[in-house]
């Protein structure tokens, strides 16, 4: 039997992608451990933190330089590129892995998790139309308040006919 050494911290040297593999592994083998896996996962997903989510997508927005805006507009070698179009283009860009997170929660059933991002997400899109000072928000003018219906719209169509005044009032405070 090998002489036990140092223990190793397995962990801090694998891959997501190697830790992906163990972790279906271990399900496959022990429907116990797929259980307790399954369980840990919900409980793990269930802490939504609405001002997280509305600090990152504040931050997502404001982080976007008007000079990579620039950049990406004008002439191209397929024709021009309108600079509030490609705005709008960059702000969806950017608000993109949070709906995909939000959509995450509502194809795992989790409704009161999914709300709990588009408030976030919504909060967001408000603290950059009502308080950033960024050069790009001056050619993405529209974008915060079709964005904000868009993903209020998505949000309700996902929610498989559960509805709630919360995001309502979200709305109401944030957009009036």
């Amino acid at each position: 039997m090998p002489k036990k050494t140092k223990t190793r911290n397995i962990f801090a040297k694998i891959s997501a992608d190697d830790a992906f593999a163990i972790l279906s592994r271990l399900a496959k083998e022990d429907p116990k451990i797929a259980t307790r896996i399954e369980q840990i996962a919900m409980d793990y997903l269930s802490d939504v933190d609405i001002e997280d989510i509305a600090s990152q997508v504040y931050l997502g927005l404001d982080s976007i330089e008007v000079e990579e805006l620039w950049d990406r507009s004008g002439r191209t070698r397929n024709g021009y590129v309108e600079p509030a179009e490609m705005a709008f283009q960059m702000f969806e860009e950017a608000l993109e892995p949070f709906l995909d997170e939000m959509q995450k929660y509502q194809n795992l059933s989790m409704f009161a998790e999914a709300k709990g991002y588009c408030i976030g997400i919504l909060k967001g899109i408000c603290k950059f139309e009502n308080d950033s000072l960024s050069e790009y928000k001056d050619w993405a003018v529209d974008a915060p308040a079709d964005f904000f219906e868009q993903i209020l719209d998505d949000w309700k169509k996902g929610q498989k006919g559960v509805t709630d005044v919360e995001l309502i009032a979200v709305k109401k405070a944030g957009r009036s």
